[in-house]
């Protein structure tokens, strides 16, 4: 058997990204990434459903939440960042309290969101 390596894709192929800054309004910290990240994929679930949810590519960076501050960055295609913003509406319970989801703003480099967004 031999192996041979994948050929990388193109950068003119990929998927172009973009990071979405967003914040959590609620009556207690959540200190907790993973369960906003599953409010996140839930709400996104019901309003994009599993193939928009794929096509979009979004993924929660768990290691960019912010406890302090209640903030967070997501990474989304490009094409996809208006759905995302709309599904994140639907996303009013972490931990079965009450939370309101806001986006902050949307960059196509993740340091520029961090500086920009989450340090403030």
């Amino acid at each position: 058997m031999v192996k041979s390596k994948l050929k990388p894709v193109l950068p003119s192929l990929r998927e172009k990204k973009r990071y979405l800054a967003f914040e959590v309004i609620s009556t207690e910290k959540i200190k907790d990434a993973d369960l906003v990240s599953d409010a996140i994929m839930d709400a996104s679930l019901k309003f994009l459903g599993q193939i928009g949810v794929a096509k979009a590519g979004l993924m929660v960076l768990n290691n960019k939440w912010d406890a302090q501050t209640q903030r967070g960055i997501m990474k989304v295609g490009h094409k996809h960042v208006d759905g995302v913003k709309a599904s994140l509406i639907f996303a009013s319970k972490i931990n079965n309290k009450d939370a309101i989801f806001r986006s902050l703003g949307v960059s196509g480099i993740l340091r520029k969101a961090e500086s920009k967004y989450l340090k403030n």
